[in-house]
């Protein structure tokens, strides 16, 4: 397993964060490397998302989980599970805000070898969590 994680605190109530995460056009404003999302993300539905990691490709990715305003995990990967990759956003709430955590945790047989040639994802995590927060604490 290989894995990539942020945590940043948002001075912005969970409700408040949760409903810029679950809005796609906010995300893409919020200058969150998210180019472009095709689809809703709502429990078990499945939705393309193009990043600024990766320009010009889309990833197939289903929401499995979305428990509001706390949770909330995406899948996508190859098929069998050759390659998976699970991203999870936390939101707790703590004096004056929320704690937020992404992680995204990469699994599979091919994995080593999807992993050499994947772009390092850290800095592109911390501008998601970065924009996130500005955009929230923004509304305040």
């Amino acid at each position: 397993m290989k894995s990539y994680e942020v945590h940043r605190h948002i001075e912005a109530e969970p409700a408040v964060v949760w409903a810029a995460l679950t809005d796609s056009d906010r995300l893409i404003a919020a200058d969150t490397g998210i180019q472009r999302i095709d689809g809703r993300m709502e429990l078990g539905d499945t939705f393309t998302l193009w990043s600024e990691a990766v320009p010009g490709r889309g990833f197939k990715t289903r929401v499995t989980l979305r428990e509001a305003p706390l949770r909330m995990v995406w899948e996508g990967g190859l098929p069998a599970g050759l390659f998976r990759g699970v991203r999870s956003f936390t939101l707790t709430p703590s004096a004056g805000g929320t704690d937020f955590v992404m992680r995204e945790e990469f699994t599979g047989p091919m994995l080593a070898l999807i992993w050499r040639n994947m772009p390092d994802l850290q800095p592109h995590f911390d501008t998601f969590a970065e924009g996130l927060g500005r955009t929230t604490e923004a509304t305040r």
